[in-house]
């Protein structure tokens, strides 16, 4: 069964089609990626087959090299660029790995330099801050320090915080189990104050905010059902204020943060990506970019022709 048909020339299409039942079935991509990304192999394929490509296995790294070069006459963004040239390269991978072809045509490829911006990243002192802002011991208020130290802890996306359930929390072992994009489990480590804060909420917080038809979401409101995202985004905001911090600060900025300060601890950026959920190791290369002073002081440090004679 083709689970997304490509509307590219014949010659092309079985390839196309095998390849995208691979990140569908296999790597559990999202729907709206696989969509994307059939767009941008079939407009390849119709432009290769205009320049002389019979089909996949036959395209040329000059063939190729021309697309891109063609996309970059074209006034498309540069996150579109890269998206394009990132489904070209899977693909080519994909049918090295799958022996149809013995060569990688976009190994010498390259695109467009894509700068991400971080918003609302924060610094320790600013994360210590907000963090301590909600103060008390009602329900409420455990609640809240214990959804800031977790959200900063694990470094979870928004959606996945509002939709933790108690199963997914081990706190004896240290780690929650999420269910991120696609639907992919994985394991993330919970720091010991996060620990602490969920446990004191659970003990003396959750119980308080419980009603007859709540099911097992970990963090309630006042109705006794799971925070959603909305009210999830306006604590961040309302804790940011009162902790002093004027800027514009999004939740997704505490997962920025967590990741900033991770890499910048020395942390492996292959044990971040998994933490953060990201499929490609390319998206967690975006915070290499944060911290290059880390990365000079460590080249001088440790490159061979930096040492003194």
């Amino acid at each position: 069964m083709r689970v997304q048909h490509s509307q590219a020339p014949e010659a092309f299409a079985t390839d196309t089609e095998a390849f995208l039942g691979f990140i569908s079935l296999e790597r559990g991509l999202a729907k709206n990626t696989i969509a994307a990304y059939t767009r941008d192999l079939d407009q390849a394929a119709k432009y290769l087959a205009r320049h002389g490509a019979a089909d996949w296995r036959s395209v040329t790294r000059a063939q190729a090299g021309a697309w891109v070069h063609s996309l970059s006459c074209a006034r498309y963004r540069v996150a579109s660029l890269a998206r394009k040239l990132t489904a070209l390269r899977m693909l080519a991978r994909f049918l090295v790995r799958e022996k149809i072809r013995e060569d990688d045509f976009t190994e010498l490829l390259s695109g467009p330099k894509l700068v991400r911006n971080l918003p609302g990243t924060l610094s320790a002192d600013e994360v210590a801050r907000l963090l301590a802002a909600p103060t008390g011991g009602d329900p409420r208020a455990l609640r809240d320090r214990a959804l800031l130290e977790l959200f900063y802890s694990s470094g979870l996306r928004v959606s996945e915080l509002a939709a933790l359930t108690l199963q997914q929390v081990d706190l004896a072992n240290g780690f929650i189990r999420v269910f991120g994009k696609g639907s992919k489990e994985r394991v993330v480590p919970v720091g010991g104050r996060a620990r602490d804060a969920v446990a004191t909420y659970l003990a003396s917080g959750r119980p308080h905010l419980v009603k007859p038809r709540t099911g097992s979401q970990l963090f309630l409101n006042n109705r006794g059902a799971a925070l959603s995202r909305v009210m999830l985004w306006m604590l961040v905001k309302k804790y940011a204020q009162r902790a002093g911090i004027v800027r514009n600060v999004k939740p997704h900025g505490l997962r920025h943060s967590f990741a900033t300060h991770l890499l910048t601890g020395g942390a492996d950026l292959r044990a971040i990506q998994e933490m953060l959920g990201h499929a490609s190791i390319s998206t967690t290369q975006i915070y290499t970019a944060v911290e290059p002073a880390r990365l000079v002081a460590h080249h001088a440090k440790f490159h061979p022709r930096n040492r003194e004679k």
